[in-house]
């Protein structure tokens, strides 16, 4: 028998949820988008610095693969620390909602029946679409309504330490390799070239996860990067002509 809840949307509850939530997903894109874009940058920055100072291989493979091994193990060190810190808090909502719900229920369903006159529903109605979500699952019900979250979903620091870390290694490879195996004479103006076109694509790509504008996310990277380039490849060319390295 069809009930008041399978007629509004969004008030289905979980059962229809898939098996990977949209927040682990979204979490995991959003890691790996970002590892790219910080390998790129860093790694190119990094490398032509280096290439600014001396033209010698050796140097500029030294420094490109600390950066590239001490990049990667930050960022996977940053994105688990502070996904396991949204982890933590969550799951501490989850164990409050929970216990609210075993000592005071009526107050609970009174509350989760208001907060559906918010939005719009008749007090009779909030009243019966709160009780039949009470019925299927009192508390995934509770923590949709008040704090948007599924207890199912909840955010893995594992999966987004290594999707950084793996998009870190990828996106800094890019620029290292550029800039090994051109010739001196154009490695530096051709490192820019594919360091920027890569920007442009990690800028694309996140804005198009995140829902923003894609030509202003993407401008806005692609500048960032040349003058973090710029200004380390001065830098480097200051130094080497100066005789300190």
């Amino acid at each position: 028998m069809t009930s008041i809840v399978d007629l509004i949307p969004g008030l289905r509850g979980r059962q229809d949820s898939p098996p990977e939530g949209l927040a682990s997903r979204l979490n995991w894109l959003r890691a790996g988008v970002l590892g790219a874009n910080d390998g790129i940058v860093s790694v190119a920055a990094i490398v032509v610095g280096v290439a600014g100072a001396t033209a010698a291989a050796a140097p500029i493979l030294t420094a490109g693969l600390a950066g590239l091994v001490g990049g990667a193990i930050s960022m996977a060190l940053g994105e688990y620390v502070s996904v396991s810190s949204q982890r933590d808090t969550q799951r501490a909502l989850i164990a409050k909602e929970r216990v609210a719900l075993q000592d005071a229920p009526e107050e609970e369903l009174a509350q989760l029946a208001s907060l559906y006159e918010v939005k719009g529903l008749t007090a009779e109605t909030a009243r019966q679409v709160a009780m039949e979500l009470t019925e299927r699952d009192a508390l995934g019900a509770h923590l949709e309504a008040k704090l948007h979250i599924d207890e199912n979903d909840v955010a893995s620091p594992w999966h987004a330490a290594l999707a950084s870390a793996v998009a870190f290694l990828i996106g800094g490879v890019l620029p290292l390799l550029a800039i090994l195996l051109l010739p001196a004479s154009v490695r530096i103006p051709i490192t820019f070239i594919a360091v920027l076109i890569a920007l442009g694509i990690t800028g694309a790509t996140s804005a198009r996860i995140g829902g923003s504008p894609v030509l202003r996310a993407t401008i806005r990277v692609i500048i960032g990067g040349a003058v973090a380039l710029a200004a380390t490849y001065i830098i480097g060319h200051l130094l080497g002509a100066s005789g300190l390295v």
